[in-house]
């Protein structure tokens, strides 16, 4: 398939939110097979089809470990239906912020409903890396990023330092 460049803060298009997807066909698949190609290429663990500048709920995840056979799974219209009140704090990066992690606190137990790539209706009770991921991933179809989880002046910071280096490259900024 075909790796996609990447959408970077503080590009506008990330604050999107992302519409349901009506059908899934081949254009989807092909969308999630790239998803996952440019996804494995960063790397990453996770993408939402929105850092690809496609505003669709589709996300993409593979928690295997370098190695290891991969496991890719394919989320359309992902939806958490349920949210545990125990809580988890797992250190967090974004494909679409390089090079910047921060401990972000979130759910440590979640239930999401969502498509699968052929098109039948799935559930999934996560915890510990998939369910951060997964939240993760569905706060973008949500135009959230993980440093709005951060204390205002952590999420300035990051943005101040993002928009610059955008300047610099000639990019678009929030």
């Amino acid at each position: 398939m075909t790796i996609k460049p990447l959408i970077i803060l503080p590009d506008p298009v990330l604050r999107q939110l992302s519409k349901p997807v009506e059908t899934v066909d081949a254009d989807v698949r092909r969308l999630a097979e790239d998803m996952l190609d440019t996804m494995y290429d960063a790397p990453g663990i996770g993408l939402a089809a929105i850092q690809l500048g496609v505003p669709r709920r589709m996300l993409v995840i593979d928690l295997s470990k370098e190695g290891e056979e991969k496991q890719p799974l394919v989320f359309i219209n992902p939806q958490i239906v349920k949210l545990s009140d125990e809580r988890s704090v797992y250190e967090e990066g974004c494909l679409s912020i390089p090079d910047y992690y921060a401990e972000v606190e979130r759910p440590a137990a979640i239930t999401v409903e969502y498509v699968d790539r052929d098109g039948k209706q799935q559930t999934v009770e996560a915890d510990g890396l998939l369910a951060t991921c997964l939240q993760h991933e569905i706060d973008h179809l949500n135009g959230v990023l993980f440093i709005d989880h951060l204390s205002k002046l952590k999420r300035e910071m990051v943005i101040r330092k993002f928009t610059k280096a955008a300047k610099v490259r000639g990019a678009k900024a929030i």
